[in-house]
């Protein structure tokens, strides 16, 4: 069963003769659970469609589903509280909150939402990650691969069905680039989630069950990873 749908996604930036076609025709499926790498050059567009499958921003055509849900058919608030609930973000600059601690980074997407965190799978999480004996720490005191590994945490408390994550190795040396790396597959095993992710690193893409290729807007489904 697919739970990602992308359909004849577009998106154009400008018009007339200033008009820059991002995205053209783009069209992929990816099953649940499975761990898919993006991978292109610099302004390929890459990107572009991250930020179109998460709905951080609108197709200029085309249609995304999550599960059977259309989510560009939803209003603002919809859109929101959906995305909030079934979609994890992970991204190069970590964007965590420098005055909370690292329990209090994971479980800021559960308060939002206005629920009460599930302290097994927060115990659970913590364990995984590695991050028991730095739950109280600031962000300031985390090396960056333990900064990273908080944004995983945020990223699954929700249990989400979908993870994308863009460059989540950019900003981390090759040690700990491996662990985070080891810990999406993990996730993707764990607790079948679907995960998305943006690389320019072709080691890295390989770690995928599958790598699609974006150039020039254009989408190229390279297959799957040997094992």
């Amino acid at each position: 069963m697919n739970l990602l749908e992308v359909n004849k996604i577009c998106k154009t930036y400008g018009s007339g003769e200033n008009a820059v076609q991002a995205l053209k025709n783009v069209s992929f499926c990816v099953p649940r659970g499975e761990y898919v790498a993006i991978v292109g050059e610099s302004g390929s567009g890459k990107s572009t469609l991250l930020n179109m499958i998460g709905a951080l921003d609108t197709p200029t055509s085309g249609r995304v589903r999550i599960g059977g849900n259309d989510v560009f058919s939803m209003n603002d608030r919809s859109l929101t509280i959906f995305r909030r609930r079934n979609i994890g973000f992970i991204f190069q600059a970590f964007n965590l909150i420098p005055e909370l601690s690292v329990e209090q980074n994971i479980i800021f997407p559960v308060l939002l939402d206005y629920q009460k965190p599930d302290r097994g799978y927060l115990e659970e999480l913590l364990a995984v990650l590695n991050l028991k004996q730095r739950r109280t720490h600031l962000p300031g005191q985390l090396s960056g691969g333990q900064q990273q590994r908080v944004a995983i945490g945020r990223a699954l408390i929700t249990r989400p069905s979908l993870i994308l994550a863009d460059e989540p190795t950019g900003n981390l040396d090759t040690q700990n680039s491996s662990e985070v790396i080891a810990l999406l597959k993990e996730a993707s095993r764990k607790y079948e989630q679907t995960i998305i992710m943006i690389t320019h690193n072709r080691s890295i893409a390989q770690t995928a069950d599958r790598v699609l290729q974006v150039s020039d807007g254009v989408l190229t489904d390279l297959g799957r990873c040997r094992e």
